[in-house]
């Protein structure tokens, strides 16, 4: 018999990390909601290709939080729509979109997007900034990277395949996303999978240490660093940030959506004080995957 994902042993690890456990369980086991965002580059007025879908019959409703992003009511293939032919839309899960909030980048910034593909969230990115670096280690994903920055009509990045953690570069970012490569613990309601193991999660630690390092190396004094994971496990996301808590500051920050604190004790290990202004995201806060955010500003310490 199958084992559904609310009833995997594993998750009791997490009993009492996660508020409302019980809810956590419900929400696993069910479809992750339909989600999408208009893409400003190409779309002057950010309603047209609401009204093109909802003429073509797509029930959807916009997002309070994030006045770019709606969810759709229906079961319907939002990528065999003219508004997503034409790069009007693109589709991403909700909590995706936080990240790039997050970062707040400006028309003046250079941005560094280290773990860039597919490329969902470097678009977001380049709507509002000067110039996107979009760099992935995976040979594999980069065409998906470059078709998704072809399709919205993005000209402003440049993409790179380098191992983050080594990145080679004469310049410095004002801003750097590390979306790290994770155990995803948070995509569960796509995936149907269970928990990682803790080998797993031992195992991406410090290859996501070492990209956190290397963007903060690579950004200004005063800059912004966001790092975030779409998995549970504190030793990928609260140690990861204590790793670079001698380099950054950990600011608070509040998108509109229900979240919980960044947690400062795990297993018998305590970490900095300021990773409890980290965010974590739970399905059954919102409706939605989980993830984990943390926004960094670089300290002259580095």
């Amino acid at each position: 018999m199958t084992t559904k994902p609310g009833e995997d042993r594993e998750w009791s690890r997490y009993s009492e990390l996660i508020p409302d456990f019980e809810g956590f369980l419900d929400a696993v086991e069910r479809p992750l909601p339909l989600t999408a965002r208009v893409n400003p580059v190409k779309a002057d007025d950010r309603e047209e290709p609401l009204e093109m879908l909802r003429d073509a019959g797509v029930s959807l409703e916009p997002m309070d939080w994030y006045p770019l992003g709606f969810e759709v009511e229906d079961d319907v293939k939002l990528g065999n729509t003219l508004p997503h032919y034409l790069g009007l839309i693109h589709v991403q899960e909700m909590v995706s979109m936080i990240p790039p909030e997050v970062l707040d980048v400006s028309g003046d910034d250079a941005v560094l997007d280290l773990c860039a593909a597919p490329g969902g969230k470097t678009t977001q990115l380049a709507a509002d900034a000067a110039s996107v670096v979009a760099n992935d280690v995976s040979h594999g994903r980069i065409p998906a990277l470059r078709n998704n920055c072809d399709r919205l009509g993005v000209t402003n990045v440049a993409v790179e395949n380098q191992d983050g953690r080594r990145y080679s570069t004469d310049r410095m970012f004002d801003a750097a996303l590390v979306d790290a490569p994770c155990t995803a613990e948070g995509t569960v309601r796509k995936t149907q999978s269970g928990s990682a193991s803790e080998r797993e999660i031992e195992e991406l630690q410090s290859v996501q240490k070492g990209l956190l390092n290397r963007a903060v190396e690579l950004t200004h004094t005063g800059g912004c660093v966001v790092y975030s994971t779409c998995t549970f496990a504190p030793e990928e996301n609260e140690a990861v940030v204590d790793h670079v808590s001698d380099e950054v500051e950990v600011e608070e920050f509040d998108v509109g959506l229900d979240c919980s604190p960044g947690v400062v004790e795990w297993n018998g290990e305590e970490y900095s004080a300021d990773v409890e202004a980290s965010r974590r995201f739970y399905p059954h806060q919102n409706d939605s995957g989980g993830f984990y955010v943390a926004k960094l500003r670089v300290n002259s310490g580095t």
